[in-house]
């Protein structure tokens, strides 16, 4: 694809990525491009698998469709929980990535948001423990994606735990990880319920160079059984705009940045 035709491709992502849906006419105006160019672009995207074209209208191709979803609803009900607010999570993670880097996402229905907002990226390498977020990158034919392995063991998380998940991380190292939980707290850290997926979410944590963690406002304040890693390994939060402004001060009083959207 030649450069001018990628940068105008990217712009139509990025536009489609923050508006949800448009139209042939209002991207053509937007980035000051033919309607027959648009037209030829969303084409080659919809090729690609990272567009939906319907009569009239196009969208940012959503969830990809496989056979474990069939079987366990449990992951897209949780999907369903503040999804208009994870969305604007996962944009905002997104826009922290640079091409070149390699990044760690957790599993998690917000970590899973972000990587969809990363399929439509070239140039960087993405490591996590989920198998659904290998899924979701399984027909880019550009996607550079590595799967720790290990062993499955909870019913709709799709977490990869274990020696193997564990051991493979020894070798690699993180420019950033975007981590989901179960509660972040100011005193008490970031964490989850299942200890093993904890170690794992630890060792990712050792190997970034930033830790970001992204989670709708829901989960701020409060803390579950096992702790992944303390406050003071966070860099970043990234959560909604319905977060207690107390607790964006607490975090920012133990030198966490907290992005709000």
């Amino acid at each position: 694809m030649a450069q001018k035709t990628q940068d105008r491709a990217n712009q139509i992502l990025h536009l489609l990525l923050q508006k949800g849906q448009s139209c042939v006419e209002d991207l053509a105006v937007t980035i000051d491009a033919s309607p027959a160019s648009v037209r030829r672009d969303l084409i080659k995207l919809a090729q690609r698998g990272l567009v939906n074209r319907t009569h009239g209208s196009v969208e940012l191709a959503g969830k990809m469709t496989y056979e474990p979803f069939r079987f366990d609803a449990a992951f897209p009900l949780r999907e369903e929980r503040f999804s208009n607010e994870k969305r604007r999570i996962a944009i905002a993670a997104a826009e922290m990535v640079n091409e070149g880097d390699t990044i760690a996402l957790s599993p998690g229905t917000t970590t899973t948001q972000v990587a969809r907002s990363l399929r439509h990226r070239e140039g960087i390498h993405i490591v996590t423990n989920a198998v659904n977020i290998g899924m979701e990158f399984s027909s880019l034919p550009n996607a550079r994606v590595t799967l720790t392995g290990g062993s499955i063991r909870w019913p709709g998380a799709f977490s990869m735990v274990g020696a193997t998940a564990f051991d493979s991380l020894q070798r690699l190292f993180f420019d950033k990880v975007f981590m989901g939980a179960c509660g972040i707290h100011p005193d008490h850290g970031l964490t989850v319920i299942e200890s093993d997926e904890a170690l794992v979410l630890g060792e990712m944590v050792k190997h970034a160079r930033q830790v970001i963690a992204v989670a709708d406002a829901s989960k701020l304040g409060i803390f579950t059984s096992v702790k992944v890693c303390a406050t003071s390994d966070l860099h970043t939060i990234i959560t909604d705009d319905s977060v207690d402004p107390e607790l964006v001060q607490a975090f920012q009083r133990k030198q966490v940045r907290v992005i709000i959207v």
